[in-house]
């Protein structure tokens, strides 16, 4: 039987509807940033920070989790002997600032929530030095300071074996013109920057394959890697590429960071159009493993995982070689991957070499 997230016991249409209530309500609070000389600039909400604007610069802000990762991590040590926790903290660091760079806000602070069962989580000193070296690693990786956190003991309600991270960043943008805005046009070039593979998104459904190896997280994929080690590479953090952007005075139209809701997530924008991708990578031997062993469909694969891309940039035509040539020399695989298109009212994902399409009712985040 076909493996599907939904079927995994994630379901995005009662998670999506929670968000837009939480939306509709947190919209009625908006009059009280004016006592703070700050206002909500319009189509914020929905977006992946929340973004309040200020007369010289905006500041932005997002609370994020890092989702059941670090339980592949734990059921990898039990089987393999080596901690992954490094690695976990750098993806906690990315999920969040992935998020915020995607208005053109730089990270300036980052703080950890860690919520345990049972306090004796720390007492694997190996296991907690790993995740603090990894969260501070992927500050530096952003350009941020470490500036606090949480970590409470919630028994009864986090299994005692267990840690639920989370974290939160604060970011600037100054001058105000470096706000990536979401002012698309038809014709406008679409560009992916490579993932490191899952990242933080779809892990509930790569835990239930494994249950279903004889071998589990050490089965083998086609580049020698365990199937654990191919899941916790830890995820890429593209904020050095929106830096290096404004510091080229390249203007990014918008940027989409592509994690749950996998290549519908390009179509985040408010503004219907359709996204046309033309160039369409072959799966990395992960990918590739997951699809066929699960069995995952392809259709599902797409909606579910990143499948390769992390980061997705949309730009006018004439500036995409710059934008290529800023993301490759600021360390990143980067490439033009298709085109936007203006069909009136319709919005969707299409991607014609794969015969998929995603229209815009598949993804309702506002």
């Amino acid at each position: 039987m076909s493996l599907s997230y939904e079927a995994s016991g994630v379901r995005y249409d009662q998670l999506d509807a929670f968000k837009r209530a939480c939306q509709v309500a947190a919209a009625e609070t908006t009059d009280l940033l004016g006592a703070h000389g700050y206002r909500e600039p319009a189509t914020v909400r929905g977006e992946s920070a929340y973004l309040i604007e200020g007369d010289d610069h905006y500041l932005a802000h997002v609370e994020e989790g890092l989702g059941t990762k670090n339980l592949v991590a734990d059921a990898v040590q039990r089987q393999m002997g080596r901690s992954f926790y490094r690695e976990i903290g750098i993806d906690t660091v990315a999920t969040i600032v992935n998020d915020l760079v995607t208005c053109g806000a730089l990270p300036i602070t980052v703080a950890m929530h860690a919520a345990v069962g049972d306090s004796a989580w720390f007492a694997d000193e190996k296991r907690a030095k790993d995740l603090v070296e990894g969260f501070a690693q992927g500050c530096r990786t952003a350009g941020a300071t470490w500036g606090g956190g949480e970590t409470p003991t919630l028994r009864g309600m986090v299994a005692p074996e267990t840690l639920i991270l989370a974290g939160s960043a604060l970011g600037r943008i100054a001058p105000k013109h470096l706000r990536i805005v979401g002012d698309v046009r038809d014709g406008d070039s679409i560009l992916f920057l490579a993932s490191s593979g899952v990242q933080t998104n779809g892990l509930t459904l790569c835990r239930q394959l494994a249950d279903r190896l004889p071998d589990g997280y050490r089965t083998l994929l086609e580049d020698g890697r365990s199937y654990g080690e191919a899941l916790l590479a830890p995820s890429t953090i593209y904020v050095s590429f929106v830096r290096e952007c404004q510091r080229r005075n390249l203007k990014l139209n918008y940027a989409a960071h592509v994690t749950g809701h996998g290549w519908r997530k390009l179509m985040r924008l408010e503004e219907p159009f359709v996204y046309e991708i033309g160039t369409v990578r072959e799966p990395s031997s992960l990918f590739r493993f997951l699809m066929q062993a699960g069995p995952i469909a392809q259709r599902e694969a797409y909606a579910t995982f990143n499948m390769g891309i992390g980061f997705a940039v949309y730009v006018a035509p004439e500036l995409a070689g710059p934008v290529l040539a800023a993301a490759q020399a600021s360390g990143y695989d980067a490439w033009q991957a298709g085109r936007v298109r203006k069909e009136g009212s319709r919005k969707a994902v299409v991607i014609p070499s794969l015969n998929l399409t995603f229209e815009g009712d598949t993804l309702k985040v506002r």
